[in-house]
């Protein structure tokens, strides 16, 4: 009678620990509802969508009809689609190493105690969190080639002016000297690595009669390689991307010049209805991007060192 007597008393108190559990559950639910609604229908929804849509020859009005791997097969006589991939590969191969180089030098630049260096370190990241849009006008009236700023100061120097987005030689390296105002991000992401750096190994370095490069090559470049590896494999992502630039100023430029990619994509599923087409084209770029980020994780171990870390 006794145990029987205990089990009766434990239960309750077991049951009210079960209740008290599946109610901060519940909250915990609640609280990452918002977020998970978001998720099926803004992102996991279209990308299954997707999916369905590059299999089919739909313009959105009339009734869709099964091609299977028909879009992806008309990929492969697309001259713009060719086109349009060059243009952005020669954005990502040139425009990210710039990126990258110029964030580092920047961050080093800054990662000073002198007094007001926080505000410098403001100055450079607020172009990285002014609006893409603002930031299109303002270059456009820069690179204009009647009025703008950059023949002005050519014509300062005793230099012809340009036509610069106008001009089919000139109009993709416009566009990367447009996208290095937006180092902010990663000059910040490098100033945290930077700082990260320890002050002995630098010192040990200097008693061994390292000058400054020494210093710069041998250690802090291996101690902020997961800085740079990072930086890089973002890059290369928002570089396969670029859209907002090439919409707002020039589109595709003179002869197709700043066809980029995913320009390319919106014209087909948003200007020509070809909704089936632009998923297929979106599944490519996805299958291109994975692959160049899996190849930057298969050649990390060669040069991306990690404090600890023991070479294989």
């Amino acid at each position: 009678m006794s145990t029987l007597s205990a089990t009766q008393q434990v239960r309750p108190v077991v049951v009210r620990r079960r209740r008290r559990r599946w109610r901060e559950y519940l909250d915990g639910y609640l609280f990452i509802s918002p977020w998970v609604i978001g998720f099926f229908v803004f992102t996991a929804g279209p990308f299954l969508a997707s999916v369905v849509f590059s299999l089919l020859d739909w313009d959105v009005i009339r009734t869709p009809t099964f091609v299977g791997l028909g879009n992806f097969k008309l990929l492969i006589g697309d001259e713009l689609f060719w086109l349009s991939l060059y243009n952005t590969a020669f954005y990502t191969f040139l425009g990210v190493p710039l990126h990258v180089a110029l964030a580092l030098l920047v961050a080093m630049a800054l990662n000073t105690r002198t007094p007001g260096i926080n505000v410098f370190r403001t100055i450079y990241y607020l172009p990285s969190i002014t609006p893409a849009v603002a930031s299109a006008l303002l270059w456009m009236w820069i690179f204009n080639p009647e009025f703008g700023l950059a023949n002005a100061f050519l014509d300062s120097i005793g230099m012809p002016p340009q036509r610069w987005l106008w001009d089919p030689d000139l109009a993709k390296p416009t566009f990367i000297l447009m996208s290095l105002w937006g180092i902010g991000s990663q000059m910040i992401i490098f100033l945290a690595g930077l700082q990260s750096v320890p002050d002995s190994l630098l010192e040990a370095a200097e008693i061994d009669g390292a000058n400054r490069w020494d210093k710069f090559w041998n250690v802090t470049v291996p101690m902020v390689s997961p800085v740079i590896f990072f930086n890089v494999i973002m890059g290369i992502i928002g570089s396969f991307q670029v859209f907002t630039t090439a919409f707002i100023t020039v589109g595709a430029g003179p002869g197709n010049t700043t066809l980029f990619y995913v320009l390319y994509l919106y014209r087909n599923g948003f200007e020509t209805f070809r909704m089936g087409y632009a998923s297929a084209l979106a599944w490519v770029l996805f299958a291109i991007i994975l692959g160049f980020t899996l190849l930057q994780f298969a050649l990390a171990d060669r040069w991306v060192y990690y404090e600890g870390q023991t070479r294989r």
